[in-house]
């Protein structure tokens, strides 16, 4: 992906907007920053930020990282666009004719349809209350999403995002491991459970995780730069 220098994915998809006072340096997801979604998250805790949370027994991940580990051999939902075959090979290369940004607006762009007017109209109210940092809005809103259309990926994906956001990891888990059932390519859902692994502790799980996503989606450079820092090589070195 054609990239300007210390650039990260989420940046070449939209600004964040400018710190209010209080909040962690992220910063409020914009509606694009939300759509990539959980991977930002653990930056910050990563590089010596302050969003980590204790160390916790209670996360469901043994079963969540068994079913990321199968993605490979998974076939997504028959209701998904058929358009995002073509697209994901064209994602795949590793120089693509056209800007690699275009490709991935398209997926995101089908991922966040429905042919339901209202439920998208749900969605946009719902990624801009994210965008907002309104999250007591995001939420019945995304419940409603799940609840009324649970074949829809990118519901369970953002309300995923929003549980990672207000540090509810193990709710994050099991959303995110819904929408991978339904749609294993998603490389924002996989990058979003490693960095919950990430976040914990749990380096080995977030190497493979973000590997995988990186085989679907090779373009996210600041993903790739963590996955070198995670190597056992460069940990030994600190």
């Amino acid at each position: 992906m054609s990239q300007k220098e210390g650039k990260s994915p989420f940046m070449s998809y939209a600004p964040a907007r400018p710190c209010a006072a209080g909040e962690p340096k992220l910063c409020r997801p914009t509606p694009r920053h939300a759509a990539l979604g959980l991977y930002v998250i653990c930056l910050v805790a990563f590089h010596g930020g302050s969003l980590s949370p204790p160390m916790t027994s209670q996360l469901p991940l043994d079963p969540v990282f068994q079913l990321i580990l199968e993605l490979p051999t998974r076939a997504p939902s028959p209701g998904l666009p058929h358009r995002l075959t073509r697209l994901f090979q064209e994602l795949a290369l590793s120089e693509p004719v056209r800007p690699v940004e275009d490709i991935e607006d398209q997926i995101w762009a089908l991922w966040g349809s429905h042919e339901d007017r209202v439920a998208e109209e749900t969605m946009a109210a719902a990624v801009e209350a994210l965008s907002s940092g309104a999250l007591k809005k995001a939420r019945p809103l995304l419940d409603h999403l799940v609840a009324k259309h649970p074949d829809w990926p990118e519901a369970w994906n953002k309300r995923a995002t929003l549980a990672s956001i207000e540090k509810r990891d193990a709710d994050s888990l099991l959303d995110i491991a819904q929408t991978l059932r339904l749609e294993p390519r998603h490389f924002g859902a996989i990058a979003g459970f490693g960095n919950i692994c990430l976040r914990h502790g749990h380096l080995n799980e977030a190497r493979a995780a973000f590997q995988i996503a990186l085989s679907i989606n090779p373009h996210m450079e600041d993903l790739r730069d963590m996955l070198e820092n995670l190597s056992p090589h460069h940990l030994m070195l600190h």
